[in-house]
């Protein structure tokens, strides 16, 4: 392993996940004029949740191994958890956020989300965190609240504290993800968008909503497989490389790049206001490339079993050949090196320096 590639894959998985977020933005936009929000919710979901197990049953059929490890039965709990927080309480609090509270009030304080990230995992889960790593977050986040700021100013009402719980919730879940992060994470979010998706369709019936035409049900469907269960694949693939809080502060550049794509498609003109998120958010994103976070530290005996290459971490023989990436179960000795890195599966250690 080179020292160079300490930002690969990590960072193009993150981005990738930001990308295709911040894309079903405005393609869900074109979709609710004929679909009740909170069924839409429940639609996307389901898409993405029906379109990764169709992924994951037919892996066999095309002759396609899985090297990801299987969810194990002590994985359980933390995928219950993220299930709760993430797929259940998340978007129903936001739901009922949206329909109490103004769309710009409520753009605004979806912010809260990658704030509600990064600190859980700073101070709860103690990722290592540096003044440049802070800056970048900084300006990311302040690009984000400047794209989403309409001129109305914030109104702090019912409908706002169920939105900042709602973004708390995203922020637990994210968080508690990165304990998933080894497991075959087309298996986690196939489970997580087919309860989530189940529970937020029954819940908009229930409440009184009808279901759109086959062709618009499709549509959002297949918006909600890239949108959501490929976005949360590679977003869960980049935790295992760089963490919770650098994930979480790329994939704060989704709502940019949803901007850029709404100007496309409804032919918006540019305006200085996306100009200035850019440029903050460019900013953010050349700082926390630019970070080089190198120290001598030691790794304790772990054992665990994820996808893998023979690297520098995993020196261990096989009985026979074997495939590039795999996964086992297998030992990692104690060892102390130098080289560049981030908060990955193998570099759990937590401090704070400058």
């Amino acid at each position: 392993m080179k020292t160079s590639s300490h930002l690969w894959p990590g960072v193009p998985l993150a981005l990738g996940s930001a990308v295709l977020f911040g894309a079903s933005a405005p393609l869900s936009k074109l979709l609710m004029g004929s679909i009740d929000p909170w069924l839409l919710a429940g639609i996307l979901y389901l898409g993405a949740g029906v379109g990764l197990a169709i992924v994951h049953v037919g892996r066999p059929l095309i002759g396609l191994p899985s090297p990801e490890a299987a969810l194990q039965r002590r994985e359980l709990p933390w995928l219950a958890a993220v299930v709760l927080f993430g797929g259940l309480l998340g978007p129903v609090l936001l739901m009922l956020g949206l329909s109490q509270t103004s769309a710009s009030s409520g753009s605004l304080l979806l912010n809260l989300e990658g704030l509600a990230t990064m600190g859980i995992a700073w101070v709860v889960f103690r990722e290592n965190v540096d003044r440049r790593l802070v800056l970048g977050a900084g300006a990311i986040l302040a690009g984000a609240v400047i794209l989403s700021w309409s001129g109305d100013g914030l109104r702090l009402d019912t409908g706002s504290l169920f939105i900042a719980a709602a973004c708390l919730s995203w922020g637990i879940d994210n968080n508690l993800t990165r304990k998933l992060s080894a497991a075959d994470p087309v298996q986690i979010a196939m489970i997580k968008g087919l309860v989530a998706g189940t529970t937020n369709l029954v819940l908009a019936l229930w409440f009184g909503a009808t279901l759109p035409s086959i062709g618009m049900m499709g549509a959002g469907a297949v918006v909600g497989f890239l949108g959501i269960g490929i976005s949360l694949v590679m977003f869960m693939l980049g935790l295992r490389h760089l963490g919770t809080a650098r994930t979480g502060a790329y994939f704060s550049l989704a709502p940019f790049i949803g901007a850029i794509l709404a100007l496309v498609i409804f032919r918006e003109a540019p305006t200085m206001q996306l100009a200035v998120a850019g440029a903050l958010m460019a900013v953010g994103l050349w700082l926390h490339l630019a970070e080089r976070h190198d120290h001598e530290h030691a790794h304790e005996t772990l054992e665990h079993e994820h996808a893998h290459v023979h690297d520098e971490h995993h020196q261990h023989a096989h009985d026979g050949a074997v495939t590039e990436p795999h996964s086992h179960w297998h030992r990692h000795e104690p060892m102390r090196h130098r080289h560049p890195h981030y908060p990955d599966l193998h570099h759990r250690h937590g401090h704070s320096h400058g």
